[in-house]
C-alpha cells in the first residue's frame, strides 16, 4: 500500500491546502533519487557549499573529489582557494566565494572539521551551519568530515563526540525537507579512500541514509583493478539470496545495471519468480533452500563454474514475531538458522572462492541495533550478523576483500504492506525523514558497497532507515 501523504505531497495545490490547515499533518518531501549506474560524474552541475574548521587538512582531497565528480565548489573563506584553483583549472570548475551563488540555494554542504581538537573549535559547526543551513535546497546532503586519530586526547575525543551529536540532531531538523546529514570518520592514513565515499554521500544514492556516522579505514588492503571500460561491477559475478522479490530483486536489479553477472538465489518454492528475475537481467537462477545441509556446497559448485565470486549478498531472512512468553523454541531454532547460522555456513564455504577485493555485504536491521517488542529472535540474529562482518574484516582484509552489514529500516515492500495500517504509518513518520524508504535505497547502498569507491568500509553497519528514531 502506497504512502498516502507523500502521494499528496507531490501535489503543490494539495500542499498549500493541508498546510493552512489547524491541523498536525506531516507532509513528507519527495525525495530526490539517482537512478542508472554509477557515474564519474554524480554531482554534475550541483552547487556545493564547502567550510573549513581551523586545522582543516582534507582541502586538496575535497577540491579534487568534488571537481572530478562535476560539483560547483562554493567557498567560506579564502585560506584554501589555491587547492581549489588548482583543481577548478583541471576540471574546468573554478571554485567561487560562497556569496557568489546568491539567492539560489546549494545541493549540498560539507564541513572539513578535520582540525577540531577541542569545544573551542566546536564553534566552526554552529558558524558554518547557521549561517549556511537555511541554504540547503530540498533533497540536499549535508556532510561533515572529522579526523579519526590512533593517538587522540580525551578533549579531542569529547570533540568528536560532540560532532556525531549535532549531525545526527541536524539530520532531524532538516529531515523534513528531505534533507539528510552524515558524518565521515577518516582515519589516518585512509585519506585516499574518501572520495568514493563523499560522492555516493553527497548524490541522489544516499537518499535514505541519514544520521550516520561512517568511518573511512585502511583495513582491507588495496584490490589491484581490473580494468574495466563500462560500468563499475562489469565483469564481475555476484550472488544474491533471497532475490525473488523486494529488496532482494531490486538489489538483483541494480547489481545487473552496474554490469555485474547475478546469481539468483531462492527457494525451490519461489523458482518460477526467480527464473523470471534471471531472465529479465541476463543472470542465472539458483533453486537451493539455503538451510539445507548440502547447500552451500551446492551454491560453492555453482559458483566455481563460474571461476568464483566477487560480490556476495545475503539478503535471504525471515520474521516469528511474538514476544518471548509466546515464542516456541521452534519458532527461535527457525529465524536463527534462516537469518544467521545458515549465512555463516555459506559465507565460510564462499570465502575460499571469493576473488581478492571481493566483498560481502549482509542484511542486519534496526531491530538488531535497537532492539524491538515480539523481535527477540529477529533482532539477535540481524545483531548477530552485525556482529559477524565485524569480526570476518579483519581476517579477509589482506586480501582487500571487504565484509560490512546492512541495516535497513522501515522499507515500503509487501511484508510492510501486511502491517496494520495504523502501526505502519507510525513507524513510516518516526524518522528525520518523515517517511519509508524503497527496496532501491537499500539496493543503491549495496551497489556502492560492492563497488571499489567503497574500499575504506569494512567492518560496519550502515543504516538505510531514514534517521529512524528507533536506536538512533
Amino acid at each position: 500500500m502506497s504512502d498516502f501523504l507523500l502521494q499528496l505531497s507531490k501535489n503543490k495545490a494539495a500542499r498549500r491546502v493541508v498546510r493552512s490547515l489547524p491541523l498536525p499533518i506531516p507532509l513528507p518531501e519527495a525525495l530526490r533519487r539517482d537512478s542508472g549506474p554509477l557515474g564519474d560524474r554524480p554531482l554534475a552541475d550541483r552547487a556545493v557549499a564547502i567550510g573549513f574548521a581551523d586545522g582543516a587538512e582534507l582541502a586538496a582531497l575535497l577540491a579534487s573529489t568534488l571537481g572530478a565528480a562535476g560539483a560547483d565548489p562554493y567557498l567560506a573563506g579564502e585560506a584554501h582557494v589555491p587547492a581549489f584553483r588548482d583543481a577548478g583549472e583541471a576540471y574546468g570548475r573554478p571554485a567561487r566565494p560562497i556569496d557568489a551563488l546568491g539567492s539560489r540555494a546549494f545541493d549540498a554542504l560539507v564541513l572539513d572539521a578535520t582540525g577540531v581538537r577541542d569545544v573551542p573549535g566546536l564553534r566552526a559547526l554552529f558558524t558554518f551551519f547557521n549561517g549556511h543551513g537555511q541554504r540547503l535546497a530540498r533533497s540536499g546532503h549535508a556532510v561533515v568530515l572529522v579526523r579519526m586519530r590512533r593517538d587522540a586526547s580525551a578533549d579531542e575525543q569529547a570533540a568528536r563526540a560532540a560532532v556525531t551529536a549535532f549531525m545526527k540532531s541536524l539530520a532531524k531538523e532538516i529531515g523534513r525537507k528531505g534533507c539528510t546529514a552524515n558524518i565521515v570518520e577518516v582515519e589516518d592514513g585512509a585519506d585516499a579512500r574518501l572520495g568514493g565515499v563523499l560522492r555516493f554521500l553527497l548524490s541522489g544514492r544516499a537518499a535514505f541514509v541519514t544520521g550516520q556516522p561512517i568511518r573511512v579505514s585502511s583495513l582491507a588492503s588495496f584490490a589491484e583493478e581490473r580494468v574495466v571500460h563500462g560500468p563499475r561491477l562489469e565483469r564481475r559475478v555476484a550472488l544474491v539470496t533471497g532475490a525473488a522479490r523486494g529488496i532482494g530483486e531490486a538489489t538483483v536489479r541494480r547489481l545487473a545495471q552496474e554490469g555485474a553477472h547475478v546469481v539468483c538465489r531462492d527457494r525451490p518454492s519461489d523458482s518460477s519468480a526467480t527464473t523470471q528475475l534471471a531472465r529479465s537481467i541476463g543472470g542465472t537462477p539458483l533453486h537451493v533452500d539455503q538451510t539445507e545441509a548440502d547447500a552451500p556446497a551446492m551454491v560453492a559448485d555453482a559458483l566455481r563454474s563460474f571461476g568464483g565470486v566477487d560480490v556476495v549478498v545475503l539478503n535471504a531472512g525471515i520474521t516469528k514475531d511474538r514476544t518471548l512468553a509466546k515464542m516456541s523454541v521452534e519458532d527461535w531454532d527457525r529465524v536463527l538458522e534462516v537469518n544467521l547460522a545458515s549465512a555463516i555456513r555459506l559465507v565460510r564455504a564462499l570465502e575460499p572462492l571469493l576473488r581478492t577485493g571481493g566483498r560481502i555485504i549482509g542484511m542486519a536491521s534496526i531491530a538488531g541495533i535497537a532492539g524491538n517488542v515480539g523481535q527477540t529472535a529477529y533482532a539477535a540474529s540481524k545483531a548477530g550478523f552485525s556482529g559477524l562482518a565485524r569480526g570476518l574484516a579483519p581476517a579477509l582484509a589482506a586480501r582487500g576483500i571487504t565484509v560490512n552489514a546492512i541495516a535497513p529500516g522501515f522499507i515500503e515492500t509487501r511484508l510492510t504492506a501486511a502491517i496494520p495500517v495504523a502501526v505502519r504509518e507510525v513507524a513510516r513518520r518516526l524518522s528525520a525523514l518523515g517517511q519509508g524508504g524503497i527496496p532501491d535505497d537499500v539496493a543503491s547502498l549495496v551497489a556502492f558497497l560492492a563497488s571499489g569507491d567503497a574500499q575504506g568500509i569494512t567492518g560496519q553497519t550502515v543504516r538505510v532507515c531514514g534517521g529512524s528514531f528507533v536506536g538512533a
